[in-house]
């Protein structure tokens, strides 16, 4: 776990961190792709990775998850990601929503597997977050996909969700997908999160994640 004094230290350095896999990416194949996490939480690492002088142009930024809402919904990751992270030097990036004009998240799912699969893949760095109930993505505990998110068929790149926690249905990318990227981090702030993390037992979801070889790289502060 890397320990950071304040959560603006600990943007810094993930941003830092992200960058630098983003960058032995595109020095590599010429494209990459990322993939960021929702809420509170991830905004001030944002704004620190919008300003990171990469060749953006190149860059795809996707979500982990989203939830299955309009983008004119507070609720809504990807408005979080278009007015957070896509500015600055930032705003040169594709980003690619998980939400679609679908009435359902099973109904659109089709067309976003198709379209996270047309992604450099694997993935160049992946940023999770996680609940105090150890979710991760959207991999909620009791989650009716839960399953098949954890161990999908092959080609099967992103799963529904519902929960009774999630609130909304949810979309998000499945495990493998999450695990296979070149540069996996964890971002968790205050003691709650810690001590969850400190405790974790195989019933949370996020035990699949940091079973990952090599480890997550853990970025917390207060």
């Amino acid at each position: 776990m890397r320990v950071f004094a304040s959560s603006e230290a600990l943007a810094e350095a993930l941003a830092d961190a992200v960058a630098v896999a983003l960058q032995t990416r595109l020095q590599r194949d010429g494209q990459a792709a990322l993939a960021v996490s929702g809420g509170t939480t991830p905004l001030k690492f944002f704004e620190a990775l919008s300003h990171q002088n990469l060749n953006w142009a190149a860059v795809s930024v996707t979500l982990v998850d989203d939830r299955w809402v309009a983008e004119s919904s507070s609720r809504s990751n990807a408005a979080s990601v278009r007015r957070h992270l896509l500015k600055n030097r930032a705003a040169e990036a594709r980003f690619l929503p998980l939400v679609t004009a679908a009435a359902t998240p099973e109904e659109g799912r089709d067309a976003v597997n198709r379209a996270v699969a047309s992604l450099v893949l694997p993935l160049a760095a992946v940023v999770l977050g996680m609940g105090t109930d150890g979710h991760t993505a959207s991999f909620f505990p009791g989650g009716d996909r839960l399953a098949q998110a954890l161990a999908p068929a092959p080609g099967v790149v992103v799963e529904t969700m519902r929960a009774e926690a999630a609130i909304e249905p949810r979309i998000t990318l499945t495990l493998p997908v999450l695990l296979e990227a070149e540069f996996v981090a964890l971002h968790i702030e205050g003691d709650t999160k810690r001590h969850v993390l400190e405790n974790i037992t195989s019933a949370m979801p996020v035990a699949a994640v940091l079973k990952r070889q090599p480890a997550p790289e853990i970025f917390w502060s207060p």
